[in-house]
């Protein structure tokens, strides 16, 4: 992120800006918005969220009014508005999950990591968000760290994730 003396604004790097601009040019001329969710994970992937400046940003590259960038990032869980930690922990919280014994490995998973939903753990390793669906019902309960799904936890399993990505 780079700052100036009075507020805060956000550039993509050289590199990110490059993968900007071919993921637009794939688009017709009028067309760009459909770029904005691939330019949401490259501004997420950069800046570890989806901040406000950020949005902004790629409005104006975009061409179009920040209220529509936050439409959209507001709308999927798998964008971040506020920082999180470096392993974001979604868990599924739909009914086949909990009839398979979710609600009783999500209380544990809350009070290992000393956390409710929506918070980070002071040390910034972790952040605990409740999705709709992770579309897993068949291997519940189930959570998912950015592309990787755990399935079939217990109490026992969460432990050892948890103990694994800690080190």
């Amino acid at each position: 992120m780079n700052t100036s003396n009075t507020t805060n604004t956000i550039e993509f790097t050289p590199e990110r800006l490059a993968q900007a601009k071919a993921v637009i040019a794939q688009y017709p001329a009028g067309k760009q918005k459909s770029a904005l969710l691939p330019l949401l994970h490259i501004l997420q992937e950069q800046e570890g969220w989806t901040s406000p400046e950020g949005m902004d940003y790629v409005a104006t590259m975009l061409d179009i009014q920040p209220i529509e960038v936050y439409e959209v990032a507001s709308f999927y869980t798998m964008y971040h508005l506020e920082p999180v930690g470096k392993h974001v922990i979604e868990y599924c919280r739909t009914g086949p999950c909990c009839l398979m014994g979710g609600e009783e490995v999500y209380a544990h998973l809350k009070q290992k990591l000393g956390i409710e939903t929506g918070q980070t753990t002071p040390d910034s390793r972790f952040t605990l968000k409740e999705v709709e669906c992770l579309a897993a019902c068949g291997m519940g309960p189930v959570f998912q760290i950015r592309e990787k799904y755990y399935t079939n936890l217990t109490n026992e399993r969460v432990d050892e994730i948890i103990d694994e990505l800690s080190n």
